[in-house]
């Protein structure tokens, strides 16, 4: 014990402390630009935050972002581990070539993007115009930034859930088919009382981590399009950085931190609850 103790409190100084000097913050006016102390408020700030129509509009945009791109993601990710697993030859270059986008830092992926769909200068406006059709302001109008985000963070997070449901289609057992096979069992039934049973435990859990990871999105939007135009891309954690960086109303920022992770917990509770019924079912 004495020997990991150094490690243990570095630990706890580094995790800990931060998230009970925000609970602290949370409950006073606190701003890190104004001199004095911080006086207490109790719970005024996360008030203002629950009853905020802006708070509630990037509670509608994250969610949008997070149903969209996460649903998106798990249906090409298995789509694409699915014919994957049916190859016998070039299967691990494939799975490699696919995980490249996984492998590149979001700063990298937001400017590679923000180039990529330049209304003007874009390769993908390039390609539009060349086809026939008419140029589109992927970025800087409203109907189509967030559908940009979410197209840009299904490109780089795919390989995540096609990765995951390639080791479950892996681990299928073999005699389960050759069994199937001896039946004369069409590919469909295969699928549906084979495949996909045995599979969606591993492609929930999968579900899972990728909406924890675009719940707390921030780098793509302040790369591509830094919440706008107008706030029509502006998520909660976006949100968080403007109150925090931007307003320096610290004691506000850190009401939001606590009740987006509180948000967080709950959710991920119910949503293990339900994979342990599904799980015992």
């Amino acid at each position: 014990m004495a020997f990991i103790s150094p490690a243990l409190l570095l630990l706890l100084a580094m995790s800990v402390f931060p998230l009970l000097w925000a609970l602290y913050l949370s409950f006073t006016d606190y701003s890190a630009t104004r001199g004095g102390p911080a006086n207490f408020i109790g719970f005024g700030n996360y008030t203002a935050i629950l009853t905020s129509a802006q708070v509630h509009q990037r509670a509608l945009t994250t969610l949008i972002y997070v149903v969209g791109a996460v649903a998106l993601q798990t249906v090409l990710g298995f789509g694409i581990a699915y014919l994957i697993s049916r190859r016998t030859h070039g299967r691990g270059a494939l799975t490699t070539l696919f995980l490249v986008p996984m492998m590149l830092s979001p700063v990298v992926v937001g400017l590679f993007w923000r180039f990529m769909l330049d209304a003007q200068f874009g390769v993908v406006n390039s390609m539009l115009g060349s086809l026939g059709l008419g140029q589109v302001e992927w970025l800087t109008r409203q109907r189509t930034a967030l559908l940009s985000l979410i197209v840009v963070d299904t490109w780089q997070w795919t390989p995540f859930i096609m990765l995951i449901a390639l080791a479950g289609l892996t681990a299928v057992p073999k005699y389960l088919y050759e069994a199937a096979s001896i039946d004369r069992a069409s590919e469909w039934f295969r699928f549906r009382t084979i495949t996909l049973p045995l599979v969606w435990p591993l492609l929930l859990i999968a579900v899972m981590f990728r909406g924890i990871e675009a719940f707390r999105l921030f780098d793509l939007v302040y790369i591509l399009t830094s919440g706008g135009p107008g706030v029509s891309t502006e998520t909660l954690s976006f949100h968080v950085y403007k109150v925090a960086f931007l307003g320096f109303n610290t004691g506000t920022a850190s009401a939001y931190g606590i009740l987006m992770v509180l948000v967080v917990i709950v959710l991920t509770q119910l949503y293990l609850r339900y994979l342990n019924k599904l799980k015992e079912g």
